[in-house]
């Protein structure tokens, strides 16, 4: 084997997440849910959150109160849920991240739906300089709209 098929099998090995990471990664999810049903309704439950999350209501419980110990959020068993501003700043980061990425896809022709989902799948797996690259790109972009329309007749 060369050494090009040796950085490969490692880029491979590191994408492969460790159970830390899909744990972090779940926990955004959480923060992210939460942040949105505050938005929308005001206040989040349990119930809400369960339902958006496809997972149960005991297993949101307990993810609830992880997140209340690391600080993210101040949970109370029967009682709304708040962000603190830890959990928001994170929530907001997410939040950021999920709309640059839409930007994108939806300059590149991609369906909304698909996009969406897409994006979910990402969002919380790019380097903050890769965010950064790309939202230069989508405002570099957006700031040169002949480009894009050269894009979407090829």
């Amino acid at each position: 084997m060369n050494s090009k098929n040796f950085k490969r099998l490692d880029s491979i090995k590191a994408a492969h997440q460790s159970e830390k990471d899909r744990s972090s990664t779940r926990m955004e999810d959480y923060l992210e849910i939460i942040s949105e049903l505050v938005e929308l309704k005001g206040y989040a439950t349990t119930l809400d959150i369960s339902r958006y999350m496809n997972v149960s209501a005991p297993s949101v419980t307990k993810m609830l109160q992880r997140l209340d110990e690391g600080g993210f959020l101040e949970y109370e068993k029967y009682h709304g849920i708040n962000l603190t501003n830890k959990g928001v700043k994170i929530a907001d980061g997410i939040r950021q991240k999920h709309g640059i990425l839409l930007e994108f896809f939806e300059i590149l022709g991609v369906g909304y739906d698909t996009a969406n989902q897409d994006t979910e799948g990402i969002e919380h797996h790019l380097n903050p300089k890769t965010i950064k690259q790309l939202r230069k790109f989508v405002t570099f972009l957006k700031a040169n709209p002949r480009i894009i329309e050269n894009f979407k007749n090829l």
